[in-house]
């Protein structure tokens, strides 16, 4: 009973420092939506290879806040899929302050930061560049924030109403979702995850960058603990980290209503960090 109290109390506090950003995102969101909805998504989109660099920018910042509201502009068409890649393998969230507060950890930010926002760059750039060969322009025609508004009853009400009824629904279905995968994390424990690592192998960025995708912030806590302690590898630890966008994910498969799709994206993520993190493994 102590380790769900523990879990829970851990959860709430998660979620409430996500709620003043997810409420700012969304109402920027309805304020684009209601007044510039015609103009700014244009603007966005013709910033073209720009946006996974600025993407990845933002991504490195300590937190998982930028992967969620990444999510949510995704869905909303305001960004490419490029950027939206880019947010989510530049994602850092608890990684930074981990190593931080190790002793032999302070040393190692600077190249993972470095890795994880080239492997980022580079994905996005190329997923931009995939997309304009295959589609051309039609990808461009999407209605903005059509997924992301259909069904919400946003006309009829004010900005900061549609604002707040999008960030209770997104942060009831965040909280929900840690809980669930914390208890999940607690239960294992860390040793019995540490020994599907298979260590020294060749293979291993392949497995971290599977337990990366978990939708939670414990994933990157327990690698970065891995990491430090000198049980995974530089490659592989990138691999984990870059597929480790928070909520992100989570909250992308509750926003973007095109499963395929979002398969698709959660393949692509997957398939960019286990490919870096085995390069970078080749070359350190």
């Amino acid at each position: 009973m102590e380790l769900v109290i523990g879990v829970l109390e851990e959860t709430l506090l998660d979620t409430l420092k996500m709620l003043p950003f997810l409420f700012g995102v969304y109402l920027l969101i309805e304020y684009f939506e209601h007044k510039a909805s015609d103009r700014l998504p244009r603007l966005l989109r013709k910033m073209g290879p720009f946006g996974p660099i600025g993407g990845a920018a933002l991504g490195c910042l300590p937190q998982c806040g930028f992967s969620v509201a990444a999510s949510n502009l995704y869905s909303g068409r305001l960004i490419s899929l490029g950027t939206l890649i880019a947010v989510f393998i530049a994602t850092s969230d608890e990684a930074v302050p981990i190593l931080i507060a190790s002793p032999d950890g302070a040393g190692k930010i600077l190249p993972l930061i470095i890795a994880k926002v080239a492997v980022a760059i580079i994905a996005g750039l190329c997923t931009d560049l995939v997309i304009r060969l295959i589609r051309g322009r039609k990808n461009e025609e999407e209605e903005p924030f059509h997924d992301l508004c259909e069904d919400c009853g946003c006309d009829e009400h004010g900005i900061i109403y549609s604002a707040l009824k999008h960030t209770v629904q997104i942060t009831a279905f965040v909280f929900a979702v840690s809980f669930v995968l914390g208890l999940a994390m607690e239960f294992a424990g860390e040793e019995s995850i540490g020994k599907i690592l298979m260590a020294d192998s060749p293979f291993q960025p392949f497995v971290t960058a599977l337990i990366g995708l978990i939708p939670n912030c414990a994933a990157s806590v327990l690698l970065t603990d891995l990491y430090a302690a000198g049980s995974l590898s530089f490659g592989s630890v990138i691999a984990g980290l870059s597929t480790g966008a928070g909520f992100g994910l989570a909250v992308l498969f509750k926003t973007n209503k095109n499963l395929r799709e979002n398969l698709i994206i959660a393949g692509i993520l997957y398939l960019a960090g286990a490919l870096a993190g085995s390069a970078l493994n080749l070359i350190f």
